[in-house]
């Protein structure tokens, strides 16, 4: 038996996490994700909007929900406690539709981004997706990476993540990105060109959200044409807004 030193209720999920920092930076973004009609999804859906967020609340038969145990390190371990079924007919039309006209696309690993990653490819807009710890063998991840033009990875992972993010750059993926916790990030292009930034000094409140913040950072330097670089610089910038809060963004503080 352990006890929690505290403990708190907070939004939660990489996709919610891309698009809060996505909107801290600026971005016209719509988080297009499953939401169950449900007191959780009511407080979910209540919580993303006072934001600001546009939300896209696809029907579902129960909203998505996990706990998180965290030691002061920042390790941590989620337990998903609900997690909702695939997405109807209508909804993954609903999905799709939504692809259509964006400047970039983001996909995270779910049954409605399987999906839908063939619309999104269709629609040759930039495409990320994070595959967090794959370690290049995982059969599910593996439509996104081949799918995505860049692909974000982190250092959780026992695999070789140097040896993963070469097996991923092929004929439309031309980057790989991989965060480092403390030790910063790193970038290997389609040439075989490695970029390595460190991460920015600052005092830790709590990690969760830190990788959303930085792909959220980077895809919009990259979006504004700056190199590898200054993408893997403004990312880990993005990720101190997310490692100062104790929500996956402080756009979330008044919760």
């Amino acid at each position: 038996m352990r006890f929690a030193r505290k403990a708190w209720w907070t939004v939660g999920g990489t996709s919610a996490g891309k698009a809060l920092h996505l909107l801290d930076r600026g971005a016209d973004v719509t988080l297009v994700t499953p939401i169950g009609a449900d007191e959780a999804g009511e407080r979910l859906l209540a919580a993303l909007r006072a934001t600001g967020l546009d939300v896209v609340a696809l029907p579902a038969d129960v909203t998505e929900s996990h706990t998180n145990l965290m030691t002061e390190a920042g390790e941590r371990v989620s337990l998903y406690t609900a997690t909702p079924k695939a997405p109807s007919h209508a909804a993954l039309a609903t999905a799709q539709a939504a692809c259509e006209g964006a400047d970039a696309l983001v996909v995270d690993l779910s049954a409605l981004g399987i999906a839908v990653l063939p619309r999104a490819v269709a629609t040759r807009a930039p495409l990320w997706t994070d595959l967090h710890d794959w370690d290049g063998v995982a059969d599910f991840h593996r439509p996104f990476a081949r799918a995505a033009s860049t692909v974000l990875l982190n250092d959780d992972g026992a695999a070789d993540g140097r040896a993963v993010m070469e097996s991923i750059l092929g004929e439309r993926t031309r980057l790989a990105i991989r965060t480092l916790g403390s030790a910063g990030a790193e970038a290997l292009d389609s040439d075989g060109a490695v970029t390595t930034v460190p991460a920015v000094p600052c005092d830790v409140v709590d990690t969760n959200g830190a990788g959303d913040a930085f792909a959220a950072g980077a895809l919009m330097a990259q979006a504004s044409g700056a190199p590898i670089e200054r993408m893997l610089t403004a990312g880990t910038q993005q990720a101190v807004r997310a490692l100062s809060s104790r929500h996956l963004s402080p756009l979330l503080d008044g919760l």
